[in-house]
């Protein structure tokens, strides 16, 4: 069963900076894109960024020259640096793998999400 275990998230205040951690684990062979979404209170999940195994990104506007998404193919592992954050950056964090191939069943590919992880930015 693979498993996606985030950390990194916190409190910080407006300006400030948080790098998030997304490590994938079980039978993996392969992963075609990682990535970042997030969920404020009474909003439906939004994408922040994705990166595919070759390195190709893709972030949301509202992000874009505030947050550097970067992954260590080798470790299964994204992460997500977010610099001048803003209290609109609030929000859980979730980590998704999609397109995940495994040497055990169900094989895949398939997608798979973390948890989640807190980041409240105060102003």
């Amino acid at each position: 069963q693979v498993q996606l275990v985030e950390s990194g998230g916190g409190l910080v205040q407006a300006g400030g900076s948080l790098r998030l951690s997304c490590a994938a684990s079980g039978s993996i062979i392969s992963i075609n894109t990682m990535g970042w979404y997030r969920q404020a209170p009474g909003k439906q999940r939004e994408l922040v960024a994705t990166i595919t195994t070759p390195g190709s990104t893709k972030y949301a506007d509202s992000v874009k020259g505030r947050f550097t998404i970067s992954r260590d193919n080798a470790k299964n592992t994204v992460y997500l640096q977010m610099n001048i954050l803003k209290p609109e950056d609030t929000a859980v964090y979730y980590c998704n793998a999609a397109g995940v191939v495994t040497t055990t069943p169900p094989w895949g590919p398939r997608d798979y999400w973390g948890r989640g992880t807190q980041v409240t930015v105060s102003s």
